[in-house]
């Protein structure tokens, strides 16, 4: 084989030359550990969220221009960019050249919380511009569908990008985006009210100037593509051939017929990262340009197999602009499937040939191009042949007919005929960047001037391990009239003829078979419109029907967001309560903030991959590392033999161990760790380590299972108010009823990890980390280590986002590292793959709340009797935390006046649930609201009207623990929430749509919230700051919070300002550190500014104190005169400052006490349309009040409100974790696993924070909000929930109905009941084991 050839390409007008370049290595790993450059982050690995997004220039030659496009650095092999030009976040401008504007405008616009996403949407947003100075909304868009971000809930992002847009196009930032100006709408910024709705000033923004940009190279203006020899690329394990032309294509495919052929790597390169052996030899068609030829003819498109599917979609855009309309009918059902498929950087490397030949169901487009008669040609050395594109090309899943030799040249999509109708259906858990549960392909052809049908051609994926036809029902329809009795009859035909297995991949075989009845359904109404349309038939559908013919559009989130200004008697360098930036925005939107993996490799560093269980419930036999140490770079292996101190931790009344010893109690259980010197080396050898296992019974994941064997962790918690017995002996009726609800991932975008680092003296070690609670870090790693606390230092920077999941998981994982560091005597990097961090950590707790109420007639609760279970886990962990607070929330904001709530923690084989935003607080909520709900449901009431009944009412009252607080404001957001909303007119919109509409309904629902603020343990509400000013007048502030992207280092800067009279520009905060504040408590429960805040107001008012006789005698002076005096006369300019929190407590004997510190109040309304047919729906509009009392910063806390909203979203109505029989979880990444993305975003999202609130007991009468508002996600499940109740009522169903959360597609679709659903449901089988359990 020929020798490797030298890579060459350029890096933000660098040029590289890899002379022995890897073939696994892809663009991601290449930028972070050889070029130095962290901007790009590593999020998934898999192409899903975006994060590594990066964009790519070359030289076309055949339109003698320069393409660019972007793409998920993770999937880019490195090999492959020989010739292009690539540009990174750092490329485009930086803190010490210039800010693109780009960067500039993303952080001005609060755009960045955590940060991690940042550079991403930044690329996304850059190349966009590249290519289209002035975007239209649309563009940006679909720009950043590819980009997930998990903390902002994306409009601020959106408010800042659309500031490139046209002027003319109606993008005003505080517009309603309908043409009109924040003006226009009735916004008034005007200085006579005080109320604002401009959280950022476009009028400094720097403009976009192209000469800023990187020129492409012009060494790589000169083509290579298509001449020159083959390039050979040799890695360890890999080898990577490259070939200029077809022919020399079909000699490698000849002598070597089993190697793949890699084109966008979006396939094959996810597959990679899992196969501990790789294929030896790949074959690399990307120069081959035979392949990415687009010819266009009488008879319609061929195009190159190579071409990317941008490239498809652009061709098919530009056909539908100058073709007949009847001629495209086939390519706008192609186009519709292609607009849905992956985000843009996808599509812009996924190849059509690639997506055909993967053959896996799930891809959408098959099915349409088998619809439409596509045809392939195939050649191989001995020549080509055309085959059709259709279910015999698929035998097996992941297989074709395609022999080992052959490669497939082009794709022929055919123009439509006049008598031709097509269309093509998918339905996945999210519209966007989301494969599909079920998709679907149908042409239908008639004969010329008749209703009578000449053929049939239907396509199914997801409904079986291939691409399926009804080949039966088809045939038995030609010769048929186009009508209602055809309808009949093909339904009845397709129940027969497509079988859905009960055990299919994903599950939900009844849903999926009823997707194939609603999606042919819905091609029958197409048809019928169009027949009617073309002159063709008089059948005309019922007008309640049509509106089933228009798929729901993503638009882009708009609204309004208002707060109230500070007075204007307060000093204008005053920063407190005006909306400043984030204070670290423009370096995380220039890639130059610091995560713990951005930090340079330390000397001879090692990296730790975990190795953990397989069985849910087993004794350790024996552990064998021998065949893994005999991998390349492996060093050692750790287990609990190696724990110098102690294998285990005590917590509270429980012990939980480091590393599993004899026993393990759950798949992902930690049992040992494999050291090697890289991260790859790690891996790979960590999959060698052979565990012998006995099994255990009984194994326990459920729920149900664990109140079936009495399995519950000690305490089972009981809060009783009233004599709820008697009381319900006296209410009219008696409602029985459960609900349950699903656990949720926190898919914080930066993975945990840390790096651990020996100081080779004295037993110290530093711990560069991402925890929330830095302190239970340093502690655990001591104890493990044997060593006293004051050897151990964790720094924390920031963390890319934290959620919760950060406090508690990462202490272990530390520790282990630590282990590994101390027993290698080198520094050690653990950083997890997004699958074995949610493997690992886990995450919210499921819950399941039975009740009982009684009430009366108009509304009134007079007694409710709640059972809370949750699924703890296999350890306590913060389990009986949690319960208590979803207990402690269990009255909302309603006055029952028998009240009894019982909490029982279920001990189960399942990772140990964790903390997540909201702490138990959501669940116990959604239990009450659920009996809210159906109380209304059974009294025939508006739900609005049952809530406003039972609210609690008056200026003081007791909550069922007996806290008093005053509701007023509660009362206040919750009247200002329907006003803003225009409820009462939009819900008689509402009926009359769902009058007039049979298959789409609508449904609103408005809620209340009581939230409690701090933590019930009361000796966590503590904090500390110690406070530093320096000769120069310089300021440095350290704290014991933690930034997680909820900005508490810009809420103590504008503390601090506020106090020393400085700009925040003089004032800084490095890190959080255990050797400056310790024994901090966890950044969580909302309460970290009102600690940092009043340690910082304690240090700097100490610190003013010193100075005050300096600055009276001098009252001239500057602030850094004064420093310099009072240095010289020996005054201490370092300052400690605590804050000693309330006294909060429980006492559970009596159920009873001050739980709290204050109550967050707030309100939110959200509308939504539902698809009775697929179970899809749209988040039409929300409105939301907040009570934050005086905000301290309103950009940060309308930010938290929309993204903790937003992320409750996806909780109620999309996120769904699904876990095996066996106890293994199946959703272990962004492909399987879906949060919210852009097109989940309510397209109108108002946020208004409740002005003339204050609140005494915090910092400068502010409150925290960063928890409570994800509640109010449920708003659009109890919308929906409406929705569906109305879709009921058509068929004379009963409007209460059980529905769990999360409400998905599927489970709206199936409660949806109708003639579909019962044919699907009858002729389904039932599974002997399912795919997935609810736990």
């Amino acid at each position: 084989m020929a020798a490797p050839n030298e890579l060459l390409f350029y890096i933000n007008g660098k040029k590289i030359v890899e002379k022995n370049a890897d073939p696994e290595e892809v663009l991601l790993s290449y930028l972070r550990r050889k070029v130095g450059l962290t901007g790009t982050k590593s999020a998934c690995g898999g192409g899903g969220c975006g994060a590594c997004t990066v964009m790519v220039s070359r030289y076309d030659c055949s339109q003698d221009t320069v393409i660019h496009y972007t793409v998920t650095a993770c999937l880019q092999p490195i090999v492959t960019l020989h010739g292009a030009a690539v540009v990174t976040v750092e490329g485009i401008g930086s803190t010490k050249t210039k800010l693109h504007p780009v960067q500039e405008r993303i952080a001005k616009a609060h755009g960045s919380q955590c940060g991690f996403c940042t550079p991403g949407m930044v690329m996304s947003m850059y190349t966009l511009l590249r290519n289209k100075p002035q975007p239209s909304m649309e563009d940006i868009r679909e720009a950043l569908a590819g980009n997930l971000c998990r903390c902002t809930g994306y409009r601020p992002i959106i408010d800042g990008f659309k500031t490139f847009c046209d002027t003319q196009s109606g993008c005003c930032p505080n517009g309603t985006g309908r043409g009109k100006c924040c003006r226009e709408n009735g916004h008034n910024d005007s200085r006579e009210s005080d109320i604002s709705e401009e959280l950022f000033l476009q009028d400094s923004f720097l403009p976009l100037d192209p000469t800023q940009d990187l020129i492409f190279p012009p060494e790589l203006m000169v083509s290579k593509q298509g001449t020159g020899d083959v390039l050979c690329f040799r890695g360890d394990q890999v080898t990577l051939l490259a070939p200029s032309d077809l022919p020399q294509l079909l000699e490698l495919k000849s002598k070597h017929p089993e190697a793949p052929l890699v084109l966008g790597n979006t396939t094959i390169g996810p597959k990679l990262l899992v196969k501990e052996q790789p294929s030896p030899l790949l074959i690399y068609a990307g120069r081959v340009s035979e392949l990415s030829r687009v010819q266009w003819s009488k008879n319609g498109l061929s195009i190159g197999a190579g071409s990317s599917l941008s490239c498809l979609k652009g061709e098919l855009e530009r056909a539908a602009q100058r073709a007949e309309e009847e001629e495209n009918a086939g390519y706008r059902a192609l186009l519709q499937t292609l607009q849905c498929v992956a985000g843009k950087q996808i599509r812009n490397m996924a190849t059509i040939g690639g997506n055909i030949v993967s053959a896996n169901p799930k891809y959408d487009l098959c099915s349409v191009l088998a619809a439409l008669d596509c045809t392939l040609d195939l050649c191989c050395k001995g020549g080509t042949r055309t085959v059709p594109l259709d279910d015999k090309l698929f035998p097996a899943f992941g297989k074709t007919i395609l022999r080992p030799d052959e490669v497939l040249l082009s794709l022929h999509v055919p123009y439509s005929k006049p008598c031709e109708f097509a269309a093509a259906f998918r339905q996945a858990q999210r519209r966007e960047l989301a494969f599909s549960f079920v998709n679907a392909g149908m042409k239908l052809s008639l004969h010329r001037g008749s209703n009578t049908i000449q053929s049939l051609r239907i396509f199914y994926g997801g409904v079986g391990p291939t691409l399926v036809t009804p080949a039966l029902t088809c045939q038995q329809l030609v010769g048929w009239p186009w009508g209602e009795e055809l309808l009949s009859k093909a339904c009845s035909s397709l129940t027969e003829e497509i079988r859905v297995p009960a055990s299919i991949p994903g599950g939900k075989a009844e849903y999926r078979k009823t997707l194939v009845l609603s999606f042919f359904y819905k091609f029958y109404m197409y048809v019928t419109e169009e027949m009617r349309k073309r002159g063709v038939s008089d059948a005309r559908l019922p007008a309640e029907y049509l509106s089933a013919l228009t798929p729901f559009k993503n638009d882009v989130p708009q609204g309004t967001q208002s707060f109230q200004l500070v007075s204007q008697s307060q000093p204008s360098l005053d920063p407190v309560g005006r909306p400043s930036m984030h204070c670290s925005g423009v370096e995380q939107a220039t890639g130059e903030a610091k995560y713990y993996d951005d930090l340079p490799p330390v000397h001879g560093e090692l990296f730790v991959h975990m190795v953990t269980s397989t069985r849910a419930h087993a004794t350790i036999i024996n552990i064998d590392p021998t065949q893994a140490l005999q991998m390349p770079g492996a060093v050692t292996f750790i287990s609990a033999a190696d724990v110098p101190g102690s294998n285990q931790r005590p917590w509270f009344n429980t012990v939980e161990e480091i590393f599993a010893e004899k026993e393990v109690y759950c798949v992902g259980q930690i049992i040992g760790a494999l050291v090697a010197e890289s991260r790859e080396q790690a891996r790979r050898a960590a999959a060698r380590i052979q565990v012998t296992y006995e099994d255990l019974q009984p194994v326990i994941l459920t729920i149900q299972d664990a109140i079936k064997h009495d399995s519950y962790f000690e305490p089972k918690r009981k809060i009783e108010r009233g004599d709820v017995d008697t009381a319900m002996g006296t209410a009219e009726h008696i409602l029985e009823s459960e609900i349950y609800m699903g656990g949720q991932e926190h898919f914080y975008m930066e993975t945990q990890g840390l790096v651990a680092v020996p100081r080779g003296e004295s037993d110290e070690m530093d711990l560069y980390v991402g925890t929330q609670h830095a302190a239970l870090t340093q502690e655990l790693v001591s104890q493990a280590l044997g060593v006293s606390s004051n050897k151990i230092t964790c720094h924390v920077k920031r963390l890319g986002g934290g959620f919760g999941g950060k406090i508690m998981k990462i202490a272990p994982l530390s520790a282990i590292t630590a282990v590994a560091a101390h027993k290698t005597g080198k520094a050690v990097r653990c950083c997890l793959d997004r699958g074995d961090d949610m493997l690992i950590t886990s995450g919210r707790h499921p819950f399941l709340g039975q009740y009982k109420v009684g009430y009366n007639s108009d509304g009134s609760i007079v007694a409710a009797d709640i059972t809370y279970y949750s699924n703890g886990g296999c350890t306590l962990e913060e389990s009986a935390f949690i319960m208590d607070k979803a207990l402690l929330h269990m009255d909302n904001a309603y006055r029952i006046p028998h009240l009894r709530g019982r909490g029982l923690v279920c001990r189960t084989h399942l990772p140990s649930y964790t903390a997540f935003r909201g702490f138990g607080g959501p669940q116990g909520l959604m239990v009450i609201e659920s009996v809210l709900h159906e109380v209304a449901v059974r009294c025939g009431l508006p739900p609005e009207k049952v809530r406003e009944v039972n609210m609690y009412q008056g200026d003081l009252c007791y909550t069922h623990h007996m806290q008093p607080f005053c509701p007023t404001n509660m009362l206040r957001c919750w009247d200002q929430c329907l006003q803003r909303a225009g409820y009462e007119r939009r819900l008689q919109d509402i009926q009359r749509f769902n009058s007039h509409n049979r298959w789409k309904k609508r449904g609103i629902a408005v809620l209340p919230q009581k939230f409690g603020i701090g933590f019930s343990k009361g000796f966590y509400n503590q904090g500390a700051a110690l406070v530093n000013i320096y000769k120069d007048g310089s300021v440095l502030v350290s704290h014991g919070g933690t930034e997680m992207g909820q900005g508490i280092h810009t809420k103590a800067l504008q503390v601090a300002s506020r106090v020393l009279k400085v700009p925040m520009s003089r004032i800084f905060i490095k890190e959080t550190c255990t050797g400056n504040v310790p024994n901090a408590t966890p950044s969580a429960a909302s309460f970290g500014t009102d600690t940092v805040g009043m340690a910082v107001k304690d240090a700097c008012e100490k610190l003013m104190r010193r100075l005050k006789p300096i600055m009276e005698k001098s009252p001239k002076n500057s602030w850094k005169q004064w420093v310099s005096e009072a240095y010289f006369e020996k005054i201490n300019l370092s300052a400690t400052g605590f804050f000693m929190g309330p006294p909060t407590h429980v006492d559970w004997e009596k159920g009873e006490g001050n739980a709290y510190y204050y109550f967050t109040f707030g309100a939110c309304c959200s509308e939504v349309e539902i698809d009775c047919l697929t179970g899809d729906h749209k988040n039409i509009r929300t409105d939301l009040v907040m009570d934050v009392g005086k905000s301290i910063n309103p950009a940060l806390d309308i930010g938290q409100v929309e993204g903790a909203f937003v992320q409750g979203l996806g909780l109620y109505t999309i996120e769904e974790l699904h876990f095996s029989p066996d106890g293994t979880l199946l959703t272990r990444g962004p492909s399987q696993y879906k949060i919210p993305a852009l097109c989940d975003v309510p397209a109108e999202l108002n946020v208004h924070l409740l002005a003339e609130a204050q609140n005494h007991h915090a910092i400068y009468m502010s409150k925290g909000v960063g928890e409570p508002p994800l509640f109010f996600g449920s708003t659009v499940f109890f919308a929906i929930k409406s929705a569906i109740a109305a879709a009921r009522s058509d068929r004379g169903l009963s409007a209460a109905f059980p529905l769990s959360s999360p409400a998905t597609a599927a489970r709206i679709r199936m409660v949806c009941e109708d003639q579909f659903t019962h044919m699907a449901s009858s002729s389904t089988e039932k599974a002997s084991s399912p795919w997935s359990i609810d736990v």
